[in-house]
């Protein structure tokens, strides 16, 4: 008999997730914000060079069409948003490929709202109440801070992250022992921030605390639209606690022909880096020309939360089957 069979998380981790997700619906209930459901697998898949993703075969004799395991619901809930749904919410599953280790699961669970008229302070204050509701009773939290991300990436690596010099750049990597960060990151500004960020800010983020960073430079603003008042920076922020990454939410980019500009884009980095290849998702293009309400929205990943909220070592501690028992 196969010794892996037992779930790999206690019964008090069963109920902690039972009871943190009924905490999390009343919280969104009370506010309006409506709970939906959409497609697992889908037709188009998320551009970002970062992310790889999981692919199927849906056979309907006798055509095959491949199919794509959602890295996220954005696109799906961004099209409700756009056919009138009002400020929605989702707990689901989502899928990364190649993504296992303390803090990473290929299958894992999201939170994801998105809220109509709110700019990224007002996401801000709502995000630091959910997080409220849920530690305060469990494990509170020292008050929470903003920073803007040049003030921190300044404050503790003394570059500047709206100039990129890879002469600096790779300087600071030479004088930090971090010498693989130059064949890793070359001439992508985007990459050396996402590396140097990890490796020596990150850590030091929201010890017993709730951090939240915000004004990301130009270069990573994924679906967030543009600063008015800054062109080099992006109306983006991050969670963080214990230096986990916790959350990624943006004041949402409505600009139709300026998301496709970004797909087409990521899409010619992905073939230069020789990943595989993805499909731009056109219905989301569609519904943006359509007209995509004014919103801010986040994801939190909730197995990450449960890991704080439990004083966890590892992802595994608060997932019944993780990959290598499912």
């Amino acid at each position: 008999m196969l010794s892996d069979w037992r779930p790999t998380c206690s019964v008090e981790h069963l109920r902690l997730r039972a009871q943190v997700l009924a905490e999390i619906r009343g919280f969104f209930a009370e506010r309006s914000v409506l709970e939906v459901e959409t497609p697992l697998l889908s037709h188009g898949i998320g551009t970002d060079p970062q992310l790889e993703f999981f692919t199927t075969e849906y056979c309907l004799a006798p055509q095959k069409q491949t199919l794509f395991l959602q890295t996220s619901p954005e696109f799906a809930m961004k099209r409700l948003l756009a056919a009138g749904s009002g400020s929605i919410y989702q707990i689901t599953k989502a899928f990364r490929n190649g993504e296992s280790g303390r803090f990473h699961n290929p299958e894992f669970t999201l939170l994801e709202w998105y809220h109509v008229g709110f700019k990224l302070p007002e996401l801000m204050d709502e995000c630091a109440d959910l997080i409220a509701l849920l530690f305060d009773h469990r494990k509170p939290l020292m008050e929470t801070q903003r920073f803007r991300y040049q003030e921190i990436f300044q404050r503790y690596t003394g570059l500047n992250p709206l100039e990129f010099s890879y002469r600096q750049y790779c300087a600071y990597a030479l004088d930090n022992q971090l010498p693989e960060a130059i064949s890793i990151c070359g001439y992508d500004h985007a990459i050396w921030l996402d590396f140097i960020f990890s490796h020596k800010v990150q850590p030091f983020l929201g010890q017993n605390a709730l951090r939240m960073v915000y004004g990301y430079p130009a270069c990573q603003s994924s679906l967030a639209r543009i600063n008015e008042h800054n062109p080099q920076i992006t109306d983006r922020v991050e969670l963080f606690i214990n230096g986990v990454e916790l959350g990624n939410g943006y004041f949402e980019l409505t600009n139709a022909k300026e998301q496709g500009e970004r797909f087409d884009k990521e899409l010619n980095i992905r073939r230069q880096r020789n990943a595989p290849a993805s499909v731009k998702d056109e219905r989301l293009v569609a519904a943006l020309q359509a007209g995509l309400p004014e919103c801010s929205g986040m994801a939190i990943g909730l197995d990450r939360l449960l890991m704080l909220l439990s004083d966890s070592a590892s992802i595994d501690d608060v997932l019944g089957f993780p990959i290598d028992r499912a």
